[in-house]
């Protein structure tokens, strides 16, 4: 099995890609590469062993789709008066699978619709596109072989400090020597020093490693009656399973 991690950014020179690949007992990072194209990311899962995970929204909030049409054809908006105040604004702002992530780390993820990563998921909508026009097949709710992830939220939930890791190089260094001695079995080869100098890479090796939970079933899936929107909206998948059992 490969698993590949990107770590989408709004254009190429923040975007990287790695790609593990899975063996009894072991595991091995076999690319790490920063400044990635969209058509790269597409050519890295053209094999059928191939399981995708973006660090990117894959919708956005039905709520602020609706309200968008609304306001933009000037009926009345679909969530009743705008009041302005955060309450109102929340189904606006966060989908529900943030909600979930919320409850499961105890900290919001950045919004889609209100944050400057509504920027990147305009490019993820883009690379969603090419994977469908190239065979790949797209969903959103994590029922394939393409998963949202969220490496900050990967770490938390494997039981790392993630205190600092996307703005200092040290921290990433201590961070990725943590991850080492609870993974032995993870073989970084050259690489480590490129995951230390830029935050894009480091995500995208813990993007890889998100995947490959996504890939054993090692998640909570959308409940029953929120498939539909997870269909849309997107799908975070948050390992449930501590790191070792990533490897069998």
């Amino acid at each position: 099995m490969r698993t590949i991690g990107i770590d989408l950014a709004a254009g190429a020179a923040g975007t990287a890609l790695a790609e593990i690949v899975w063996a009894p007992g072991s595991a091995r990072l076999t690319r790490l590469e920063v400044g990635v194209q969209d058509v790269d990311i597409v050519a890295s899962v053209s094999s059928g062993d191939a399981w995708l995970g973006v660090d990117c929204p894959l919708g956005w909030p039905d709520a602020f789709v609706d309200f968008v049409q609304a306001h933009h054809a000037d009926t009345a908006p679909l969530l009743g008066p705008v009041q302005g105040h955060a309450q109102w604004r929340r189904p606006l702002v966060y989908r529900h699978t943030d909600h979930v992530v919320k409850d499961r780390i105890g900290r919001w993820p950045l919004s889609v619709s209100t944050d400057r990563l509504g920027v990147t998921a305009l490019r993820g909508a883009g690379l969603l596109r090419r994977l469908a026009e190239a065979g790949v097949a797209v969903d959103r709710a994590a029922e394939g072989r393409l998963f949202e992830v969220y490496p900050g939220g990967s770490l938390r939930l494997w039981g790392f400090d993630t205190t600092g890791y996307r703005v200092d190089a040290a921290r990433r260094a201590v961070l990725l020597d943590t991850l080492a001695q609870h993974a032995p079995w993870l073989d970084l080869g050259p690489f480590a020093p490129a995951a230390v100098a830029k935050a894009d890479a480091f995500d995208a090796v813990i993007a890889a490693l998100s995947t490959r939970a996504g890939a054993l079933g090692s998640f909570d899936p959308p409940a029953s009656e929120m498939l539909d929107t997870a269909r849309r909206e997107g799908w975070v998948v948050l390992p449930n399973a501590p790191l070792d059992l990533l490897v069998r």
